[in-house]
């Protein structure tokens, strides 16, 4: 049964019910598009270039140019028992794949090693059983929270291929020369079992049940299968037949059906071969003893016993012609004759010699070409995997991905790639993957197929971890806040992100982790996480983000002011500790981004100071960022602008930029009320004093030769204003600087610093005056 197909609906309509007539007259058609990357279709309303030039002109006007695309697959995502189906068989082909590729590694053909043939013969059990409680789960009568997605008789049908799969190829080490009849019976019997229980019962429940038409079909059919239990049974009945001769020959019959020597009661092939002949002899003298009887006694009156009582003892004496139309008079199929021949007619009968004698029976029984697992078993048995594959993945594409993947390591298909670089194996995983790619949440598996099948294989796998949704963003409802995104705001790594992290490094991708890592920093970023991106862009390595994330922090300081950006910066600082402990270790991060990070960090100390009143604190760090020249050019005017009050009261306090307290009328910005000679405290030292001096002139130079460019821009937009409003700003700045300077030379504070120039003499005389 092939898998089956659904009707897809579009939500919302694209045109109500009753409306198609004026669709088409709107000069529309539905069109679709199939994607060249899976199995995906897209639907859409078009302009139907085949209309007829002479019809009506479109009613109504143009039609919108944004409508709606869908989206639709020709498969549906599994659901119910069929998505636990796919879930713990990956488990499987986990194991399948970490064998392969432990024995690739000692250099070791899987074949010719025993402990792997038996691992792998091991797994291929795990396949059937689970196919096997999957058709007896399904078979069940018993309420259901959703409806079956594939019924017992699919599961049943994925069952006897991978069985008989297992049977065929994959025999325990030691036994591929072994007959293979009695396993092929013992497959037959535990798949198509005939005749029924309930048959059996019928005629047992008889006290002349040879007089029933079903009778000698399933006394016939029980030797034929070698039920032997069932064949005594019933001919211990006939011990009450009115025929004498009937009577005698089934008490001779008895002990050749229970005593029919089979090859797993012998230890050795030599013992079973000698015991079989001596049972042959006696299936002959039996033959001898029914043409004996009279041609006048072998009809009973209801049936001709003695003919349906040479089908059996044709049966046994091996005879291809008898078993073949006793097979056909059943009405069962090539399997059955295939399987009797190898306990009958050939006892010797092994795998390699199957493949003949079922071309001979398949040109007089051949498969039924409308059941595909009738066309999957023909396939197997005459040895074509191929051909079974291709037949498999009609009916199932998790039984043609599964049994490719066998195939490869034991040899039966090639494992060389095609022109599209993909070999068999590879080309089913790889659909079958796309078959996962319907249900979302299944990436994980997917992935691990995926990344299975070369190199074709690991670029889809990482195009699908690229586009996984970590859910990073904020709930919008606070009680929707779940544990995951506490955790990963709480700097662990958990969630989704977590799995697609572990993914990566077991798959050895690290590019993809990276990047990942840039995907994730990226939506934190619109969350404001701003310390969680810089600690994934970090682990990306990503530097230029790095630096984007710094900008953006400092842009906070533009807009928001500094409060809100000092708290915000409290979340970066652990990012930048870490950087810097790291910086010796596994990750050098360039100076040049590391240097930007660490001005952001100060910068927000130095502002957390100020407003706690530790100007002392406050003035260390302007100097400090200055003298470690980790403050960009960009900023150095803001930070002489705010470390202003500094320079004036002795006591800090935060700027307010669009606040004006006093103005005159050439300056219309705060003025210095008192200043330091005022009594206010000396939080500069001359030699810091003259660091700010130089930092200033260095501002004043560039502006005078045309680079203000450099050096305002960020002023001019924390003051709203333009860049004459700022340069009158550094006035007051300079105009402080000098007059501190002025003082701590009057008072001592410092001494005269080395560095003290005639420029630096000319700039606070012309300040002063």
């Amino acid at each position: 049964m092939p898998m089956p197909r659904h009707a897809a609906h579009l939500v919302p309509p694209l045109f109500g019910r009753n409306e198609a007539v004026d669709f088409q007259r709107s000069g529309r058609t539905i069109s679709l598009a199939v994607s060249p990357r899976d199995d995906s279709v897209a639907v859409y309303a078009s302009t139907n270039s085949r209309t007829d030039p002479h019809a009506p002109r479109p009613q109504g006007g143009a039609y919108p140019h944004e409508q709606a695309v869908y989206l639709s697959n020709k498969d549906q995502a599994p659901s119910s028992e069929r998505r636990v189906f796919v879930t713990d068989t990956s488990v499987i082909f986990a194991a399948v794949q970490t064998l392969v590729k432990v024995s690739r590694t000692k250099n070791v053909e899987l074949l010719q090693n025993d402990d792997n043939v038996k691992a792998l013969s091991k797994l291929t059990n795990d396949y059937i059983n689970f196919c096997k409680e999957c058709a007896l789960y399904a078979s069940q009568t018993i309420p259901r929270a959703e409806p079956l997605q594939f019924d017992a008789d699919h599961y049943r049908c994925l069952w006897t291929c991978f069985s008989l799969f297992s049977l065929l190829y994959l025999p325990e080490p030691g036994f591929e020369d072994a007959p293979v009849g009695d396993e092929l019976m013992e497959w037959l019997n535990t798949h198509f079992i005939q005749p029924s229980t309930q048959e059996g019962d019928e005629l047992s429940s008889q006290d002349r049940p040879w007089e029933d038409p079903a009778f000698w079909p399933y006394l016939t059919r029980t030797s034929l299968r070698g039920l032997s239990k069932a064949s005594a049974f019933f001919l211990g009945v006939l011990a009450e037949h009115p025929s004498t001769y009937l009577q005698n020959l089934a008490q001779q019959l008895t002990p050749l059906l229970t005593n029919h020597p089979r090859l797993h009661q012998f230890s050795a092939e030599r013992d079973f071969a000698v015991t079989s002949r001596r049972w042959k002899d006696k299936v002959k003298t039996l033959r001898l003893e029914l043409d004996r009887v009279p041609r006048s006694e072998r009809d009973d009156g209801f049936e001709n016993w003695w003919d349906r009582f040479s089908d059996v003892v044709g049966v046994l004496e091996g005879r291809e012609d008898v078993i073949k139309r006793v097979c056909i008079d059943l009405g069962a199929d090539w399997k059955e004759v295939c399987s009797a021949w190898g306990i009958f007619v050939d006892t010797r009968l092994r795998r390699q010699d199957l493949p003949e004698i079922v071309a001979q029976v398949l040109d007089e029984m051949p498969p039924d070409p409308t059941d595909r697992e009738d066309m999957i078993h023909s396939a197997l048995f005459l040895g074509k995997p191929t051909q079974a594959l291709s037949e498999a993945a009609v009916l199932d594409i998790w039984l043609a991905a599964h049994l490719a993947d066998l195939m490869e390591p034991i040899e039966l298909i090639d494992s060389e790639t095609d022109d599209s670089d993909v070999s068999l194996r590879q080309h089913y995983v790889l659909t079958y993957a796309e078959y996962l790619r319907t249900d979302p949440a299944l990436w994980r598996i997917t992935v691990d197929y995926m990344y299975s099948a070369g190199e074709v294989g690991r670029a889809m796998a990482d195009q699908v971890l690229m586009r996984v949704p970590l859910r990073l963003e904020s709930p919008k409802s606070p009680d929707a806040a779940g544990e995951e995104a506490a955790r990963i705001r709480a700097g662990h790594l958990a969630g989704v992100l977590k799995d697609v992290n572990e993914t990566c490094f077991e798959h050895q991708r690290e590019e993809i982790r990276r990047m990942v890592c840039r995907i994730a920093a990226q939506t934190l970023i619109k969350e404001k996480e701003y310390g969680l991106a810089i600690s994934y862009y970090t682990s990306a390595e990503d530097w230029a983000g790095l630096a984007r994330v710094v900008d953006l922090v400092l842009e906070e300081y533009i807009v928001q002011g500094p409060e809100h950006f000092a708290r915000l910066v409290a979340h970066v600082a652990p990012s930048l500790h870490s950087l810097r402990a790291d910086a010796g270790a596994k990750i050098a991060a360039p100076g040049v981004f590391l240097h930007r990070l660490m001005f952001a960090v100060r910068f927000a100390e130095f502002h957390q100071r100020r407003a706690s009143g530790d100007g002392q604190g406050a003035a260390f760090d302007v100097v400090a960022m200055f003298r470690e020249e980790i403050v960009p050019k960009a900023w150095w005017a803001v930070l002489l602008c705010d470390a202003l009050e500094l320079l004036q009261h002795g006591k800090c306090r935060l700027p307010h930029w669009g606040r004006r307290p006093m103005t005159n009328s050439v300056f219309p910005y705060p003025w210095p009320v008192v200043g330091p000679g005022a009594g206010g405290a000396m939080f500069f030292s001359s030699n810091d004093a003259c660091l700010l001096i130089q930092k200033l002139e260095e501002i004043h130079i560039a502006v005078g030769q045309g680079g203000g460019g450099d050096f305002l821009p960020v002023l001019c937009r924390v003051t709203k204003r333009g860049e004459k409003h700022a340069l009158q700003r550094l006035e007051v700045v300079r105009l402080s600087l000098a007059r501190y300077y002025a003082r701590c030379g009057a008072i001592g504070v410092g001494g005269r610093p080395s560095g003290w120039s005639a420029a630096g003499r000319g700039i606070a005389s012309n300040a002063v005056s």
